[in-house]
């Protein structure tokens, strides 16, 4: 019982990796060079959202949010509301 948890366990890391790298190339390479800076302090690349304006990278660490724009603009301090 215990070996399938681990390999469930095992499964959903990589379902979650897999994930990761989809979103990571979806970022403009300004967002990437961007998200690779902000990785190093914690954040993760959580989601992105698409406007008329473009995308909108969102990064999370520590309950607390990042967005980056497509032209690799940070703010560390958004107006955004997360749904846990």
């Amino acid at each position: 019982m215990q070996a399938l948890s681990e390999r469930e366990s095992l499964l959903e890391r990589r379902h979650n990796a897999q994930d990761y790298s989809l979103l990571w190339d979806k970022l403009t390479l300004a967002q990437k060079f961007a998200a690779s800076s902000l990785t190093q302090f914690g954040y993760d690349l959580a989601y992105l959202r698409n406007s008329n304006s473009g995308s909108v990278a969102i990064l999370l660490c520590d309950g607390n949010a990042a967005t980056i724009t497509g032209d690799g603009e940070i703010d560390t301090a958004p107006n955004v509301k997360i749904r846990t």
